[in-house]
């Protein structure tokens, strides 16, 4: 019998080490795995390279990562804001490195490594620094630059619900990067609000197949949201 449930966040990742690519899910705060996050900390790995839109809010998540020193890179699209004091303090210290990726690249490129692609070209930063050293090509009178795919070893990523396959539905915006990173990493450890019976998410608006998910933990909802199912 095929069950992915895992009984707690510490459990999920503990065959995480030092040195593993980890993508994370979300925008912001929203879809942000956060208990995930807490016990890969809690785990004690460093060294990390972490891909994830941006480098951080205040004092959780990502941010609490790189406060803990655990982050070697960050690869995203939108390093600083008002609230990123624990990336910009450690950049600064030359204690990370950063590859920044416009936004639309950085989809992309995920979404090519889950599609097996060798490489894209976009029109994307050519011209500028970020194309700096690159491959570039003109096709149909366009100016291309080629980007190669960005895989992990393993996803953390936060959905509405799942099964024990590892079916899984998101809430609203919460969705953002977590399908597509589900299919670019090794292993995908997905948090869920509910984990629901088999069959109880209709196949039609499975958003990730299981086949992309290797292990689910219920997390309960800090928030009173109905089931999407």
């Amino acid at each position: 019998m095929i069950d992915k449930i895992v009984e707690s966040a510490a459990a999920a990742v503990a065959d995480i080490q030092d040195g593993a690519s980890v993508m994370i899910g979300g925008f912001g705060t929203a879809g942000m795995p956060d208990q995930l996050i807490d016990a890969l900390i809690d785990r004690g790995v460093g060294d990390l390279t972490i891909i994830n839109n941006n480098a951080g809010n205040g004092e959780t998540g990502v941010a609490a990562l790189i406060k803990a020193g655990r982050v070697k890179k960050i690869i995203c699209s939108f390093p600083r804001q008002s609230d990123s004091h624990h990336f910009d303090a450690a950049y600064r210290a030359g204690q990370i490195e950063l590859e920044l990726v416009p936004q639309g690249n950085l989809a992309a490129r995920i979404q090519a490594a889950g599609a097996g692609l060798g490489a894209i070209f976009t029109p994307t930063g050519f011209g500028t620094l970020l194309a700096e050293g690159k491959e570039t090509r003109t096709i149909d009178g366009v100016d291309y630059v080629l980007e190669y795919p960005i895989k992990a070893d393993f996803a953390l990523i936060k959905a509405q619900s799942g099964d024990r396959w590892g079916n899984l539905i998101y809430r609203k915006t919460a969705r953002n990067f977590g399908p597509i990173m589900a299919m670019a990493a090794t292993t995908t450890i997905a948090q869920v609000s509910h984990v629901v019976d088999l069959g109880a998410i209709d196949p039609e608006i499975v958003v990730t197949p299981g086949i992309f998910v290797q292990r689910v933990v219920q997390i309960a909802s800090t928030t009173n949201h109905a089931l999407a199912a």
